[in-house]
């Protein structure tokens, strides 16, 4: 894989904590950075990647995305006392403030910037940056949800700002919408943001209308915010692959970003005290390698939430290994999708809807009952277990080719002389139409039968080895060769075998680099989309990963 995978931390960034009772923000602690980092050191992750140093933003990036009134406001708790910090954090909603957090708040946003900085000039393939405080909550003028400064949203525009990039995209994945994030974009058709979230029919913290579905932008920016609310806790690795397959990554390929972030936030993986969701940490290994072909693999993953420690160290090193270029593991508990909307809302650990609530040094004002129900809530989170990641191992040999002897072998790859004897695998998947089949008369047509069709069937079957065939008189041009390619080696532990004619292009994405971007595309024309979605209605019951969500009339 070209070039490298920048890891941007810094201790610093653990050197501000809670110095009073708050119910609510006793969760964000420093531990969530120092186990994250620790957990890549020991597994020798930290060591294979480029480490980037750290710097503070400045006053004008900050302004990017945040009013000179809320700025000036901030830089002075450094100096403030005990008393004077707590009333300060009483103006916003679940944020606490300290002494040290200013300075934080500004290598969080620095550290983005220096990610943003190295992936754009190439310096590194793609990154990712531990900071805390995280940032997707804040506001133009207001602190909320932990959140200082928005890491992300600052980034982007100064992305836009300093290194032209016309289209970003920003996948949040934290299990609290980034409202902060949608408002700073609603109106920018240059910035598509995308959220997942509990939502539970607006009784789930943040508590706003506008992070339901039909919050989709304004003015110019109608169509670029997607919001996926999730109406109920529970929700597994089939429901995370369901909406990217189903949702996102459509929507992202017509898109065509020159750059994408990731609002890595891990309380949406099992065991969060926050989320209560179901995903196994090693799902996210395969959500990084279904975004990695987007803008020619310029991706820039920055910590947000994840408040388990053991979910969120394990989620932190899937992410980076996928990033480094190691093959997806095999996704584990995958069925068919949840049905996100229940007849009622669930109860469970939702935060208060009222903005503030903290409390005085000497004792927390929520009484015995509060505490009792805490004890109930903790007793249950110890009873969450799910495995550990199995240990990815990264290959010795990326890639191999058996060539005539006329054949030149491309850089990086080894050349094999004779076949040579592999252990036995449980299944294949083979491609080999001759033409393009029914759905797929252009580059849209193909990609919406790779995202919503291929890769769901691919998932759901599990097979141990991929085998693709680019035979003569198959007319499928080299951007969407190498996205095939590259899209199928998130399964069988990327264990693909290629049969064609000329290596061409091919070779790199076997070597792990990104496909060549397809460009922004308009929607399949409506016999492909009539072709496409009659087949999925007629396999969907045996595929349950081809479901998707709604009612679809049948297509005659």
């Amino acid at each position: 894989m070209k070039m490298g995978t920048a890891l941007i931390y810094d201790e610093e960034m653990t050197k501000y904590k809670l110095l009073w009772v708050d119910p609510v923000c006793k969760i964000e602690v420093p531990e969530r950075l120092i186990v994250s980092y620790e957990a890549l050191v020991k597994s020798g992750l930290a060591d294979r990647c480029v480490s980037i140093p750290v710097r503070e933003a400045t006053d004008a990036e900050i302004l990017l995305a945040h009013s000179e009134e809320y700025l000036e406001a901030v830089k002075k708790t450094p100096f403030m006392h005990l008393e004077e910090l707590m009333t300060f954090t009483q103006k916003y909603g679940d944020v606490y403030f300290h002494p040290n957090i200013y300075h934080c708040a500004k290598l969080a946003v620095g550290a983005t910037l220096q990610l943003v900085d190295n992936v754009m000039t190439g310096k590194v393939r793609n990154g990712m940056a531990l900071v805390r405080p995280p940032g997707h909550h804040s506001q133009s003028s207001a602190a909320n949800g932990f959140c200082v400064f928005n890491n992300v949203a600052i980034a982007a525009q100064y992305a836009k700002k300093h290194h032209k990039a016309k289209r970003v995209l920003i996948v949040d994945w934290d299990v609290h919408h980034g409202q902060g994030v949608q408002y700073c974009f609603e109106d920018d058709p240059s910035v598509l943001y995308f959220s997942w979230h509990r939502y539970e029919h607006q009784s789930f913290w943040p508590n706003l209308k506008e992070s339901d579905f039909d919050s989709v932008g304004s003015g110019k920016g109608a169509g670029f915010n997607v919001n996926v609310p999730w109406n109920k806790v529970g929700m597994g690795n089939s429901d995370y692959l369901a909406v990217f397959f189903h949702v996102l990554l459509p929507v992202a390929y017509e898109f065509s970003p020159d750059l994408v972030f990731i609002c890595a936030g891990f309380d949406s993986a099992i065991g969060d005290p926050e989320g209560h969701m179901s995903a196994t940490p090693d799902i996210f290994a395969h959500l990084t390698h279904l975004l990695m072909n987007l803008a020619d693999g310029k991706v820039c993953a920055v910590l947000e939430g994840g408040y388990n420690l053991t979910s969120l160290a394990q989620s932190v090193c899937q992410t980076v290994q996928t990033l480094l270029g190691d093959p997806a593991p095999r996704p584990a508990q995958l069925g068919g999708a949840s049905a996100p909307f229940p007849e009622e809302p669930s109860s469970k650990n939702r935060r208060p809807a009222q903005q503030g609530g903290s409390q005085g040094p000497e004792g927390d004002a929520g009484g015995d009952a509060q505490r009792e129900e805490e004890k109930v809530e903790e007793k249950e989170e110890e009873e969450i277990v799910w495995p550990e990641p199995l240990r990815r191992v990264a290959p010795s040999l990326r890639s191999a080719l058996l060539l005539p002897d006329a054949v030149e072998c491309p850089d990086g790859c080894a050349r094999f002389t004779c076949v040579r004897a592999c252990s036995p695998l449980n299944a294949t998947v083979l491609l080999r139409s001759p033409s393009p089949p029914q759905g797929c008369g252009d580059t849209a047509g193909v990609m919406q039968a790779v995202l919503g069709l291929l890769l769901p069937l691919g998932y759901q079957y599990e097979p141990g080895l991929v085998l693709l065939a680019r035979l003569p008189g198959y007319q499928v041009e080299g951007g969407l060769w190498q996205q095939l390619t590259c899209l199928l080696q998130g399964l069988a532990l990327g264990h693909t075998l290629v049969l064609l004619q000329v290596i061409g292009i091919t070779a790199s994405c076997l070597l792990g680099n990104a496909a060549l971007s397809l460009g922004p595309l308009v929607a399949p024309g409506p016999e492909d989309v009539g072709s496409f979605e009659r087949l999925r209605l007629r396999l969907q019951t045996d595929w349950p990963l081809l479901q998707t969500t709604g009612t679809f009339r049948d297509w005659k």
